[in-house]
């Protein structure tokens, strides 16, 4: 399955507020089932984005590599997988993720995957 962009400050606040949350080692996720409210509801996909806070790191270049690794192995992982939930994503690393073996960031999206799988898929409206 391929990644797409979680774009628009209200789509990302609104994940920001309602989303659930999931910490790992190397980075937090939060999490909302279904599509954004700006496509079609029955539109499917995997939408990501990312930040990372200036409290993270005073380097733009090393908040930056952290962003991008997460998101790799977020892609990696996902090429791995035929049948994943529709699902609006908000990926900040933690400064782990800096300094960690690359593996250490995978097995952590594996971790989040695998709760993703086990929870309920939501209720139409």
């Amino acid at each position: 399955m391929k990644l797409s962009r979680l774009s628009g400050r209200k789509t990302c606040d609104r994940v920001m507020r309602t989303g659930k949350v999931w910490r790992g080692k190397t980075m937090t996720l939060r999490w909302l089932p279904g599509p954004p409210r700006t496509l079609a509801p029955h539109t499917t996909g995997f939408f990501v984005g990312t930040f990372a806070s200036a409290k993270l790191h005073k380097s733009a270049v090393k908040r930056n590599r952290m962003r991008r690794r997460c998101r790799e192995a977020l892609r990696i992982t996902m090429r791995e997988k035929e049948k994943m939930p529709t699902v609006q994503l908000l990926l900040s690393p933690r400064s782990p993720s800096l300094t960690c073996d690359f593996a250490d960031i995978v097995a952590d999206v594996h971790a989040f995957l695998s709760t993703l799988d086990s929870c309920p898929k939501p209720i139409p409206k």
